[in-house]
């Protein structure tokens, strides 16, 4: 009897112990999960542009604030305008908190405008926060015979493009579709930096959709040598530093021109958007959430971010889910205007 007494709590033991060691990943509190690991961020775009010098700085500091103090790798998946590391992240990469990422601030739309290629549904993904409230611009190389908006109405402007779902090629699309302007999109560059070469090199005349932030923190020599001259600002307010550059949205002649242009521009409040696949539990994206918003207000992340002109207008990520819930209620027939115009 005693022999199988303590046989079986010797069993019950052992089972415990194994019970203990088999408990998801899940289940352990965010500081213990991601002590001794390492998180990935990755950035959909080439080296050397806007996105990828956000998170490589983002990379550098937010792991003092991640619980467990894990090792932030940053690495580059472009592909797409993006597009690729959105659905790599929707329906491939790990849902347990150590794959993050940016993406084009208007590339978990694309479903809602009926760009196939999409496979992911934007209100699903875990928005960790965006690095800044973006004002984009259209421009035109001091080459080019363009130097104000109207001009776009009469003369044709040749602008560079990542891909049909990033902003480089969606904004110069809606702009003409919607206001009638004559901007021809060549596309397929791996990112804004080869962009701004093929600028120089003249194979292209022009960008639409380029950030405001990412001029100045990696191309304010041009702008003040004035190699371009900036067209319109695309989103729904001005820049306080360009005020007298025309704002797309005023430029609108009818309500439903409006209604287009505020689906198209609203993803500028997300500027630089990090999010996580669908699927993470709630304790830690509520963990990145905090990491990141204190990230943005850590004196030496702003000293460095200022350094590099980086803008900070941080948005949290519960303001950025519920703007993408917003824009997925769009009502159908405006979208449907909108992917047609896309689509073109």
């Amino acid at each position: 009897m005693l022999i199988t007494t303590r046989a079986r709590i010797i069993t019950l033991a052992t089972l415990a112990m194994l019970s203990a060691s088999s408990v998801p990943s899940r289940a352990q509190d965010p500081a213990a999960f991601y002590k001794g690991k390492t998180v990935d961020v990755y950035i959909g775009y080439s080296t050397g542009g806007g996105y990828d010098l956000y998170a490589r700085v983002i990379a550098r500091h937010i792991g003092k604030y991640i619980p467990g103090n894990p090792t932030v790798v940053p690495k580059n998946m472009e592909g797409a305008g993006s597009l690729r590391l959105a659905n790599w992240l929707y329906n491939a990469a790990p849902k347990d908190g150590t794959a993050i990422a940016t993406i084009g601030r208007g590339t978990g739309f694309d479903p809602l405008l009926g760009n196939r290629a999409a496979q992911f549904d934007g209100t699903k993904y875990s928005w960790i926060g965006s690095a800044n409230n973006e004002v984009s611009i259209c421009v035109a190389w001091n080459t080019s015979g363009i130097t104000k908006f109207e001009d776009l109405l009469t003369k044709e402007l040749t602008v560079g493009g990542t891909s049909s779902s990033a902003d480089t090629d969606q904004f110069p699309k809606i702009v003409n579709g919607v206001l009638g302007t004559k901007m021809k999109v060549v596309t397929g560059y791996p990112g804004g930096n080869d962009i701004g070469l093929a600028m120089e090199r003249g194979e292209v005349k022009g960008r639409c959709g380029w950030s405001w932030s990412s001029v100045k923190s990696t191309h304010m020599a041009w702008y003040q040598q004035k190699k371009f001259v900036i067209l319109v600002q695309l989103a729904l307010h001005k820049h306080p530093e360009l005020p007298d550059v025309p704002l797309i949205t005023d430029l609108a002649k009818t309500d439903e021109q409006r209604q287009i242009l505020k689906l198209i521009f609203a993803r500028q409040v997300m500027g630089r958007p990090f999010l996580a696949p669908p699927g993470v539990s709630a304790d830690r994206v509520a963990a990145l959430r905090k990491a990141f918003m204190d990230t943005m207000a850590d004196k030496d992340f702003l000293a460095e971010a200022e350094k590099a002109r980086m803008e900070i207008t941080p948005v949290p990520g519960d303001q950025i889910e519920q703007l993408v819930k917003e824009v997925y209620a769009t009502p159908p027939d405006i979208a449907q205007k909108a992917a047609a115009i896309i689509a073109k």
